[in-house]
C-alpha cells in the first residue's frame, strides 16, 4: 500500500520518492517495520496470552527439565504472522501474484497450526489435531499452492523447471509443455509437479515444527534460512545477477525479497521474547506458518533442491524423528536417546543454551554452503 502511494502516486510530485521503486530499499524498510511491530506490540500480546491462560502443555515423555516451562504463554506465532504480513502489504507491489501466493500459503499453514494449538488449549493437553487430520490439511494447503503455480505457468509467469545445484545445463521439467496440451494428458502431466510441491511444503512446515522444542532454536534457524532466501529471491529476479549466475530469471519473484525481509525482521523481533528463558512460545501456528512460507518461497524461485541446505538444521531434526521411529518399528531399538535431535544432545549432558547456539552455528554454515552453490555451477 505504501509502495503504491509513495511511488506510483506521489512520485510524480516529489521525485525523491523514486527510491521506493527499488526492492532492496523496500526490503530494508519491511525488515525494520516487522521488527518494530514485534517489539512494540509483543508485550501487549504476551500479557493477553497470560490473561487468557493460553499456556504451553509439555509432553510427559520429554526431558524432565522442560516441565518447568509448562504454562508459558504460547500461540505467539499469531504475532509472527502479523509482523510478516503487515509489512509485506505495506511495502511490496501488490499487483505481483507471487506476493499473494506466499502470503496465502503462510496464512493457510498458520491456520492449521492455530487449530492445532486451539484444541490443545481448550482440552488442556499436549495433543491437538490428529496426525492424519493435520497432514491432510497440510496437503490440501499445498495442493492449493500447486494449482496456483500451474495457473501462473499457463499465463507464462512461472515455469515448472527445477534448478539443480552445482549443475549448469540440466533443468528437468516436471510439467512439460508438449504434454500439457495433449488430450487427456493435460491434467495428468501436472501430477509429478503437484506431488513434488506438496512434499516440499508439507516437509518444510513439519520440519520447522519439529525443531521448535527449545527456547529460540527454531526462530533463530528461521532468521538464517529467511536471510538466505532473501538473497536468493533478489538474485533470481534481478536481470544482471540472474544472467551472471546463470539462474532461471523470473522478474516477478524479485518482489518476494520484501516478504523474506519481513520474515527476517519478524523472526529477530520474536527472538527478543523467545530467547532462553522464553517469555512466549510460537506454537504450531508459528512453526507451521514459517515452514510453509519458507517452502513456498523456495518453490516460487525454483530452489527446492537447495532447501535442504538453506534449512539444514530443520532437515536434520526431521530426519532424526524419521530414523528414530523407523528404527524402533523395524528393530525395536532407538538410534538416539530421544528425538528430535536437540533432545538427544540435551540428554548427552549439553545445556539447553549450548544446544541452541551450536545449532544456530550449524544453520549458518548450511546457509552459507547454500549460497556458494550460486557460483559453483
Amino acid at each position: 500500500m505504501l509502495y503504491w502511494l509513495l511511488y506510483q502516486k506521489l512520485y510524480l510530485y516529489f521525485r525523491p520518492f523514486r527510491i521506493f521503486r527499488y526492492e532492496t530499499f523496500r526490503t530494508a524498510f519491511a525488515t525494520l517495520t516487522a521488527l518494530l511491530i514485534m517489539l512494540f506490540i509483543g508485550p501487549y500480546v504476551i500479557e493477553k496470552l497470560r490473561e487468557f491462560q493460553i499456556g504451553q502443555y509439555i509432553r510427559e515423555e520429554g526431558p524432565k527439565d522442560h516441565q518447568k516451562k509448562a504454562g508459558t504463554p504460547t500461540m505467539g506465532g499469531v504475532l509472527i504472522a502479523i509482523a510478516i504480513l503487515l509489512p509485506t502489504l505495506l511495502w511490496s507491489d501488490l499487483s505481483d501474484p507471487f506476493v499473494w501466493l506466499v502470503m496465502g500459503s503462510t496464512l493457510a499453514f498458520g491456520a492449521i497450526g492455530f487449530a492445532d494449538d486451539y484444541i490443545k488449549v481448550v482440552h488442556r493437553r499436549n495433543l491437538g489435531l490428529t496426525s492424519r487430520a493435520k497432514m491432510g490439511l497440510q496437503f490440501l494447503a499445498a495442493l492449493g499452492v500447486a494449482i496456483a503455480l500451474i495457473a501462473m505457468q499457463e499465463q507464462g509467469l512461472y515455469s515448472a523447471q527445477i534448478t539443480v545445484p552445482f549443475v549448469k545445463n540440466f533443468h528437468p521439467h516436471l510439467a512439460p509443455g508438449f504434454l500439457t496440451h495433449l488430450p487427456y494428458w493435460g491434467l495428468v502431466a501436472f501430477i509429478p509437479f503437484v506431488v513434488f510441491v506438496a512434499l516440499v511444503l508439507v516437509g518444510s512446515s513439519n520440519a520447522v515444527n519439529l525443531t521448535d522444542g527449545l527456547d529460540g532454536l527454531a526462530i533463530g534457524c528461521t532468521i538464517v534460512a529467511s536471510g538466505a532466501l532473501t538473497v536468493l529471491t533478489y538474485v533470481s529476479g534481478h536481470a544482471v545477477f540472474s544472467d551472471y549466475l546463470e539462474l532461471q530469471r523470473m522478474p516477478l519473484v524479485g518482489e518476494l525479497t520484501v516478504f523474506c525481509g519481513s520474515m527476517v525482521g519478524a523472526s529477530i523481533g520474536f527472538l527478543w521474547y523467545n530467547a532462553h528463558p522464553a517469555e512466549v512460545f510460537m506454537g504450531d501456528v508459528g512453526s507451521l506458518a514459517l515452514g510453509g512460507a519458507i517452502g513456498t518461497v523456495a518453490v516460487a524461485i525454483r530452489q527446492e533442491l537447495l532447501l535442504p541446505l538453506i534449512g539444514g538444521v530443520f532437515v536434520l531434526e526431521a530426519l532424526s524423528v524419521i530414523l528414530q521411529v523407523g528404527s524402533y518399528k523395524l528393530r525395536k531399538k532407538r538410534i538416539f536417546k530421544m528425538a528430535p535431535l536437540h533432545h538427544h544432545f540435551e540428554l548427552l549432558g549439553w545445556s539447553e543454551s549450548k544446544v541452541i547456539v551450536r545449532f544456530w552455528i550449524a544453520a549458518l554454515v548450511f546457509a552459507l554452503l547454500a549460497l556458494t552453490t550460486l557460483k559453483l555451477r
